[in-house]
């Protein structure tokens, strides 16, 4: 039963997860938090911090950490395929459609008005991990990190794999 349980928390997420992983991690947290109660909001944003520092695609990262840490090796495999099937399923059965009309104006019309909605959705998650980061380790803390990471990613143009290990090791040893 956990299997299929992992296989939904991140076979949905991946169909509905218009605009690629980024847009699929609200999705996901709401399943993996929220549904089946397998981390705590401060877990998933740890998880997902360490995840965004590691290269490769987000929602695979995910699937393969969630899925290794609640069914062990089988719930990894399970969870990476589950959040490629989508995609894989649909390359598949839609990819002469695809080319016939991807050059619609109504195909272009749907992603103009999609995009609004994945970023309310992740304006969204980042207040919630916000939230529960002045929570944890108060506001002076979230402060110093938010504005050290916009200086070091926005002004000096740092890269943000570097700017989250920093805030790792900042809160390995200070907080």
């Amino acid at each position: 039963m956990i299997y299929w349980e992992i296989f939904i928390a991140f076979f949905i997420p991946g169909i509905l997860g218009y605009g690629g992983g980024p847009a699929s991690i609200p999705l996901v947290e709401n399943e993996v938090v929220g549904r089946f109660a397998w981390m705590s909001v401060q877990e998933f944003s740890e998880m997902l911090a360490l995840a965004n520092a590691l290269p490769g695609p987000i929602a695979t990262k995910l699937a393969g950490y969630i899925g290794y840490d609640v069914g062990g090796i089988l719930g990894a495999v399970v969870g990476v395929f589950a959040a490629v099937a989508p995609s894989l399923i649909l390359m598949i059965l839609l990819l002469r459609i695809l080319f016939k009309y991807k050059d619609s104006p109504k195909v272009k019309r749907l992603t103009l008005f999609v995009r609004p909605v994945i970023a309310i959705l992740l304006g969204v998650m980042a207040w919630r991990f916000f939230f529960e980061s002045y929570e944890g380790v108060g506001i002076w803390q979230t402060v110093f990190l938010t504005g050290a990471s916009y200086i070091l990613i926005e002004r000096l143009k740092v890269h943000p794999a570097f700017v989250i290990a920093g805030a790792l090791i900042y809160g390995g040893f200070l907080l």
